[in-house]
């Protein structure tokens, strides 16, 4: 099977780790390689010492570009969950690797407030944080990913089971035995995938 990197980009919180984590298995169990690269884990492995300014940002979202190629040209499934919020970084990275496949986990801030444990967005939307993305610091989200999923409507096993589907009739990944796909989303996943030259 060929690598690819499967590119998870989204606000903080809305998902992008948990469904990474979640599609893990279900790679494995088909004999996919692969290997995620967390934001998180990125930044105290790989860009220790970066801050949050767009330079670093773009820097940080680079380095995983990086490796993520590196990893899908030897023949490895490298999924990125960062939330890389500047298009124009995404683009420079999907046009220099192979097989890119992005994957928008898109969560109004409403949503991500109410869910958000350590309280950020109400301390970035009372000013306490600076820099904070989407709330004083842009998020611009893509316009033709190859997958979308809305993790504020969706059940997690819906969002999960989008991704495989749509990974499966670009032909990514072995088809599995059990389409959970109701008729209705799989005709969104092919229309997409059709205006996109996938099918």
């Amino acid at each position: 099977m060929k690598g690819f990197t499967l590119w998870f980009t989204g606000l903080s919180g809305s998902g992008k780790s948990t469904l990474s984590q979640a599609l893990e298995p279900v790679l494995l169990e088909r004999g996919v390689k692969i290997e995620i690269l967390d934001g998180d884990e990125v930044r105290t492995n790989l860009s220790k010492g970066l801050g949050f300014s767009k330079e670093d940002r773009d820097t940080n979202v680079r380095r995983i570009g990086f490796v993520a190629n590196l990893l899908s040209r030897n023949n490895v499934v490298a999924i990125t969950a960062a939330i890389s919020p500047y298009a124009e970084i995404r683009d420079e990275i999907r046009a220099r690797t192979a097989n890119f496949v992005e994957v928008y986990t898109e969560c109004s801030i409403d949503e991500l407030t109410r869910r958000d444990p350590k309280g950020l967005y109400k301390k970035a939307l009372a000013g306490e944080i600076l820099n904070f993305t989407g709330v004083s610091d842009p998020y611009e989200a893509p316009e033709n990913p190859e997958i979308v999923v809305n993790t504020e409507t969706e059940t997690l096993e819906e969002s999960l089971d989008k991704i495989i589907r749509s990974l499966e009739l670009m032909g990514l990944i072995p088809a599995g035995e059990d389409n959970h796909t109701s008729a209705e989303e799989e005709v969104v996943i092919r229309q997409r995938l059709q205006s996109l030259g996938y099918l």
